[in-house]
């Protein structure tokens, strides 16, 4: 069960739950808003909360609507794909051994299997990119753990629909979007050091703005390129 907060034009489902703190999110494509809380707070404590974060929300929801968007890919012949922030062109070939993708310097080719459904074709090339994703991530975590004087205990990659990455500061742990793999390499950088300061600072205050302006000077150019790309086509249900 949920309740609604109406601020204005502005609806905000309201999720009660078994936690301690107060959690805002506002969600892609149009900017859905979403308040978990404390099961003891009350509406009105809520809504003064929703009031004070406003112009984040309208911020946010700004933003997620003016981005563009990718069309649905199908993993069909001459098909446009992002690797690394470079575009490839997928070839399509059939073959009785084996599904596999390949990459060369101007193509990507997909050896499917006779009859193989777009969800395979799309599993298939998906597992192949998380792949490169955790190769690259790899190098980068073992070149900033002594720049930063943190160590991550372990890293995750998965399909996130709201974030780029995240961190757990209490196990030592971040998982990254596998989006990042179309993404230009300085900007999958830019997020694991983002994420690996978390774990010097788990909240986006001051201090942590300090240390990415510290360790990172020019970290807002690659955040400011990073959010002007196209993001994935997904079908959103809540």
């Amino acid at each position: 069960m949920s309740d609604i907060i109406q601020l204005g034009d502005l609806a905000v489902q309201v999720f009660r739950k078994d936690i301690r703190n107060i959690h805002l999110s506002v969600y892609p494509p149009e900017g859905r808003v979403v308040i978990s809380c404390p099961s003891r707070h009350s509406l009105d404590k809520i809504r003064a909360y929703a009031l004070a974060k406003l112009a984040w929300i309208l911020k946010q929801q700004r933003r997620f609507q003016a981005q563009q968007r990718e069309s649905q890919r199908k993993y069909i012949e001459r098909e446009s794909h992002y690797i690394w922030g470079k575009r490839y062109l997928m070839c399509v070939a059939t073959t009785d051994t084996a599904a596999r993708v390949e990459q060369s310097p101007k193509k990507i080719t997909l050896h499917v299997q006779p009859g193989m459904t777009l969800e395979k074709r799309e599993e298939l090339y998906e597992d192949w990119m998380r792949l490169k994703l955790k190769s690259a991530i790899t190098p980068l975590i073992a070149k900033w753990q002594p720049i930063l004087g943190v160590n991550v205990n372990g890293f995750f990659v998965q399909r996130m629909k709201t974030k780029w990455g995240s961190c757990s500061p209490t196990r030592g742990t971040i998982r990254l979007n596998t989006e990042l793999a179309k993404k230009p390499r300085q900007c999958l950088e830019y997020i694991v050091v983002h994420e690996m300061i978390h774990l010097l600072e788990p909240t986006h205050n001051e201090r942590f703005r300090t240390l990415l302006d510290r360790f990172m000077p020019r970290w807002t150019e690659r955040r400011r390129t990073l959010n002007s790309l196209p993001v994935r086509h997904e079908e959103w249900s809540y």
